[in-house]
């Protein structure tokens, strides 16, 4: 079974998207992070993926939409996020 995509959206400086990146890290889950600081094409397709989102991060994993740092960190502890990050 192949991992699924993970897609992180960021600012530059967020707290809560180093706190978000640094379990992946842990986790040693690859993903792709889009800094959508100044706005722009990545921004757009954000809000496409996640129309009601307002705040970074905003993380996907697979065809999963996690939410946020908070909304992460959750899943880890209550056990959910090896699982979802292994496929």
């Amino acid at each position: 079974m192949t991992a699924p995509t993970i897609d992180i959206y960021t600012k530059f400086a967020c707290p809560f998207c180093v706190r978000a990146k640094h379990l992946l890290d842990k986790k040693g889950a690859a993903y792709n992070e889009f800094d959508i600081t100044m706005g722009g094409e990545k921004r757009d397709e954000m809000m496409e993926r996640a129309p009601t989102a307002r705040t970074v991060p905003q993380i996907f994993i697979g065809d999963t939409h996690v939410g946020g740092s908070d909304d992460l960190a959750a899943l880890e502890e209550t056990g959910q996020l090896d699982a979802l990050l292994a496929g």
